[in-house]
């Protein structure tokens, strides 16, 4: 059974995610998260991988930028839907769509950006396994970052999840940081925006943030 505890769900992660986007298609709006563009603007554009890119919101804004994104999803409907707000952005030619079960395949190469944003699953996925494997496709000088959920909103009285602390995700993935820079660690709370509360109102939720920087040669 999925992690969801509903048993008319699908329960791998291909088929759960695959059903999840025909049947609730996200809302377009060409905007990135908002904290992924907090930490892309200083940078020079270069090459970037979106691990779990969705719709491709974050990917077709950064191909604005200048970058060149590959985005990388599980669903091929996400996928297809992501390819057709690129081309009707105007940045076909700097992006690139693959899709990959995670946990089976991994995009080739090395990237000065590589990031994921909430890759977390109610099915069963090896999370640390894939964010060591994204580490090692950062290229030296680039930067690995990843931002996820560190709490429930502050209007769910009794979550059900435990969520780790940012030390701890960042504990879990078993990385050698002598390699590394820790450019930030935390767990900032911000205002609720995706969602509101079953009475309307707003509220606020925590995100963990790791940012790595890889040491040139």
């Amino acid at each position: 059974m999925n992690e969801t505890g509903d048993p008319s769900l699908p329960s791998t992660a291909p088929a759960y995610w695959e059903q999840r986007y025909q049947d609730n298609p996200r809302p377009w709006t060409g905007r990135p998260n908002a904290i992924l563009a907090r930490w892309v603007e200083p940078l020079t554009p270069g090459s970037a991988l979106d691990l779990g890119c969705s719709e491709g919101n974050s990917a077709v804004w950064l191909a604005g930028q200048g970058w060149q994104v590959t985005g990388v999803d599980i669903s091929a409907t996400a996928l297809k839907r992501a390819a057709q707000h690129a081309e009707g952005a105007g940045v076909s030619a700097r992006t690139h769509f693959e899709q990959h079960d995670l946990e089976v395949s991994f995009p080739a190469g090395q990237f000065d950006l590589v990031y994921a944003l909430y890759l977390q699953s109610p099915v069963a996925f090896p999370r640390d396994a894939v964010l060591r494997r994204a580490a090692a496709a950062v290229r030296p000088g680039g930067l690995l970052l990843v931002i996820e959920h560190a709490s429930a909103p502050s209007w769910v009285k009794e979550p059900n999840i435990q969520y780790p602390t940012a030390q701890e995700a960042l504990g879990t993935l078993g990385l050698n940081l002598d390699g590394w820079d820790l450019a930030y660690l935390g767990s900032p709370e911000r205002a609720v925006t995706e969602m509101s509360s079953p009475d309307g109102q707003g509220g606020t939720i925590k995100d963990n943030i790791i940012a790595l920087r890889r040491r040139g040669p």
